[in-house]
């Protein structure tokens, strides 16, 4: 598979980045990593005519306290992440996604937080070679009308299988989002669209500039749990994340999501309200059940492993992150 042709620049600073992808249009494309772009591109599954890279502007790669929030710039690489003392100490959850995405190297050298969370939506009939799919007709997402992974459908079903995605909504986080004509803040909820033809909701002339965390008031607890074929270069087929914030044995704010299963990473009210209140370890198995139960309505069959068990995996790694999480807030399960 080679890359179609294409025009490359590499502005040297924010204001000329905006002008290219303003005057692109949809046929302009941001290029940070390259890690997943790239790839679909030699797939033949995007065909920007303009790349615009990244890699010279300053001030995109940062990871900061300021004021109440911990803020990390778009470009900044996974390792960053995983070198910061305040990214591990406040929310482990977000160091072991970032542990999680790919090899070493991959983590090192190439993938960034911005394009982690920006990656484009999966799914097994839709993400293969081009003489794959030339037996098919066109789904959904290929500008088709129909769906394989689901019988009937009147959308794509394509998964957001991004590792930081759950992990940044579980936390609360917004993203800032720049155009030629200023700035947005959007929850990290409104940052997807939760549709599988397109899944974030980000304008062709805007760019991801920043992820703002806030810091929790009480005493916080976190974490990730994901479960992957191989532990590396792999993505997730079910994973869960889970925030709290508690004192004297009650949990004040609960925030329980889902990755993996639907277009957009799924924010379980119901079952993060179970989690709030007076603490028992009975609340523990009672929202992961939850978590299941809701979620299961999004599994359809586009991952490479079958939906049954994907749906009983929600549970299981739904209970395991609200184990670490109130083992972390509350100092017991």
């Amino acid at each position: 598979m080679r890359l179609p042709d294409f025009e490359y620049i590499s502005p040297g600073n924010l204001d000329e980045a905006l002008d290219a992808l303003a005057r692109a249009g949809d046929d302009g494309a941001v290029l940070a990593g390259g890690t997943d772009l790239l790839v679909r591109m030699k797939q033949g599954l995007a065909g920007p005519r303009l790349l615009v890279s990244l890699k010279n502007i300053e001030g995109l790669s940062y990871v900061r306290r300021e004021e109440n929030a911990l803020k990390i710039g778009a470009r900044t690489s996974l390792a960053d992440i995983l070198c910061s003392d305040e990214a591990g100490g406040f929310f482990p959850a977000l160091a072991r996604a970032a542990k999680s995405v790919g090899a070493f190297s991959l983590q090192r050298h190439q993938g960034t937080i911005g394009g982690n969370i920006c990656q484009d939506n999966r799914c097994k009939y839709y993400n293969q070679s081009a003489f794959f799919r030339s037996a098919r007709q066109a789904c959904h997402k290929a500008g088709g009308k129909i769906c394989y992974a689901r019988d009937g459908s009147d959308r794509c079903r394509s998964t957001c299988r991004s590792d930081l995605g759950p992990v940044l909504m579980a936390l609360d986080a917004r993203a800032v989002l720049t155009g030629k004509d200023g700035q947005r803040t959007v929850s990290v909820e409104d940052f997807y669209a939760s549709e599988g033809e397109n899944p974030i909701a980000v304008a062709p002339h805007e760019l991801l500039t920043e992820i703002q965390i806030p810091f929790p008031e009480k005493k916080p607890g976190n974490a990730y749990h994901r479960l992957a074929f191989r532990s590396a270069i792999d993505y997730p087929i079910v994973c869960a994340a889970v925030s709290l914030e508690a004192s004297d044995g009650n949990v004040s704010k609960a925030r329980l999501t889902v990755g993996a299963v639907g277009s957009a990473p799924l924010l379980l009210l119901s079952a993060s309200k179970r989690l709030e209140g007076p603490w028992s370890p009975e609340k523990i198995g009672e929202a992961a059940k939850m978590a299941m139960d809701t979620a299961s309505a999004f599994a359809v069959d586009n991952v490479a492993a079958p939906v049954e068990y994907r749906i009983q995996m929600i549970a299981v790694m739904a209970k395991r992150a609200i184990e670490e999480a109130a083992g972390m807030a509350l100092g017991k399960v």
